[in-house]
């Protein structure tokens, strides 16, 4: 999921990006770290205690401090107007466009800080945005600290940002933890700087984009939208598919042009697959090279290499390492560690 929230990065292109790591943090090191595109260049800081999103903040900008002094000399990359931006990482549906708008807005307004905001029917569990006569941000209320009329707001707060870099450390400095959650929250940060007469602006996003994935129903609806996107990307782009619905693509997989997949088709991982192929009915490839004007039916494939102008399957197994050369086919039943069929 996180690989997702990354992405959106990509038009803003950060010098450099802190993933800050808790609970599990040897996988998401492990993924990140293998995946992450060469524009990213990700560093990694565990928050050891979990006390809060300012806590958070703070562990990532330390880390990002002494990695930028250890360049050139200890001469900084960043200056000190930079921005700093900062993301939860379970909002896989945030697009990119959306965070070029808010680094965009902050950077021309001149704000201390920028909040990504939504307006939703049901504020309930999220913090609100509370403005002043004039309009501008004052603060954000967490659910459990507001009051009755502060949760009648149904202006939230999306938990992502825009800080000058300079402003942001001392403003996290004055983080309290007397709150319902005896934590650290980032979002008393947006108060700090307001009452130091510092301007906080707001750039508002539609609340589906900026949805986190707290369960198994909510991150189900969030692969459905993220499918629907790739899929229409890659009809956009000269691909046919038989039925969109039943087509499931990875968002890291690359397809050539004239490619026709069959409903049932899985292409996951770092799979490629080249001009002119059919692939599917019911096939699923993990991980997989195929060639061009190749053919791959009712198969499944993971860590293997398929040439050009193969025929590949039906009911074809394709194990870690297999290679099927150019031109050729390998029948139905074929498994390299059996008995491969005429």
């Amino acid at each position: 999921m996180v690989m997702h929230v990354l992405h959106a990065l990509e038009d803003v292109r950060p010098a450099r990006a802190v993933v800050v790591v808790g609970h599990g943090a040897d996988k998401v090191v492990t993924r990140v770290g293998s995946d992450a595109p060469a524009w990213l260049k990700p560093l990694f800081a565990e928050q050891t205690v979990q006390r809060g999103t300012g806590d958070a903040v703070m562990v990532g900008l330390a880390a990002l401090d002494l990695e930028l002094g250890r360049h050139d000399g200890g001469t900084d990359e960043l200056d000190d107007t930079s921005t700093i931006i900062v993301l939860p990482g379970d909002t896989p549906l945030l697009r990119r466009e959306t965070i070029d708008d808010l680094v965009t807005a902050h950077e021309s307004q001149g704000h201390a800080a920028t909040v990504l905001v939504s307006h939703v029917d049901d504020p309930s569990g999220y913090g609100r945005v509370v403005r002043g006569r004039d309009g501008r941000v004052q603060r954000i209320v967490e659910q459990r600290d507001a009051t009755d009329d502060e949760r009648r707001i149904t202006e939230i707060n999306t938990s992502i940002y825009a800080f000058r870099r300079d402003l942001l450390a001392p403003a996290l400095r004055h983080l309290s933890p007397d709150n319902a959650q005896g934590e650290l929250y980032l979002t008393d940060v947006i108060a700090v700087l307001a009452g130091m007469g510092h301007r906080v602006g707001a750039v508002e996003a539609p609340a589906p984009e900026t949805q986190g994935v707290n369960d198994r129903w909510q991150l189900a609806l969030a692969e459905r939208e993220l499918r629907s996107r790739t899929n229409r990307h890659w009809l956009l782009n000269g691909v046919t598919m038989i039925d969109p619905r039943q087509t499931f693509i990875d968002i890291g997989v690359r397809i050539g042009r004239d490619v026709t997949l069959f409903p049932g088709t899985m292409l996951q991982g770092d799979t490629t697959i080249g001009d002119g192929c059919e692939i599917g009915p019911n096939t699923r490839l993990v991980d997989c090279h195929v060639g061009h004007s190749s053919h791959v039916e009712n198969s499944v494939g993971r860590l293997a290499s398929i040439g050009d102008d193969c025929h590949v399957g039906p009911f074809a197994h394709l194990a870690a390492g297999d290679s099927v050369a150019d031109g050729r086919r390998t029948g139905a039943f074929y498994d390299s560690h059996g008995e491969p069929s005429a």
